[in-house]
């Protein structure tokens, strides 16, 4: 559902632009539990947003495909990257997901809460990041399962938040192609507009089965 009828970039940079900083700066944390151990090598960081999680993942030694629809969070995510000294290490790409989607296949491919007001075909880009992952890479879904926050968000009970088995089958994830190694649900706290609040999440995590 779109709730912001302004066009997804436009929406997008309004957003970043309301502060220097939207995000923490750090990565999440259900990517870098699931990440760590893996052997480096392509990663794809769909909605990277200010570049926390790709330059996190550079900092390990990924080479790293970073995309966004925003300019400005882009823009950002190069100078932190520039700052962190890995930006030799990733390539930000621009694009409107849906619409364009980064050549090439990923040894990792990462979407963490791909979630949007404006316009956004969720499973239209979960089913092009599944068919960019190389053979024997991993895919790693990240959602939410809900608002924090029911009371502020209560005019938008329609709007519908997938479970991991959802997920697995929206994305296609059962045709015989892929080994599923997460499919969970749990809780997280995060801090919003100074209010600790408690949310639940959900996390796929799956290898595409070599060829």
């Amino acid at each position: 559902m779109t709730v912001d009828n302004r066009p997804a970039e436009e929406y997008w940079n309004a957003r970043y632009s309301e502060s220097s900083q939207i995000w923490s700066g750090k990565p999440n944390v259900e990517l870098v539990d699931e990440v760590e151990g893996l052997i480096p090598g392509s990663a794809l960081d769909l909605g990277c947003g200010e570049g926390a999680d790709a330059i996190w993942l550079a900092q390990q030694g990924w080479q790293v495909t970073g995309v966004d629809i925003s300019s400005v969070a882009l823009s950002r995510a190069a100078q932190h990257a520039e700052d962190a000294g890995v930006a030799d290490r990733i390539d930000w790409q621009q694009h409107e997901l849906g619409k364009s989607f980064p050549d090439g296949t990923f040894d990792l491919v990462s979407a963490q809460f791909l979630h949007s007001l404006a316009e956004l075909p969720r499973e239209t880009i979960l089913r092009a990041a599944a068919e960019s992952v190389a053979p024997g890479g991993i895919l790693l879904i990240e959602g939410h399962l809900g608002f924090p926050d029911v009371e502020k968000h209560a005019d938008h009970p329609d709007i519908h938040f997938p479970t991991p088995a959802e997920v697995i089958a929206d994305v296609g994830l059962e045709d015989g192609r892929w080994e599923i190694l997460v499919a969970r649900e749990h809780e997280r706290k995060q801090v919003i507009d100074g209010k600790l609040l408690t949310r639940r999440d959900s996390t796929v995590k799956a290898r595409r089965l070599p060829i």
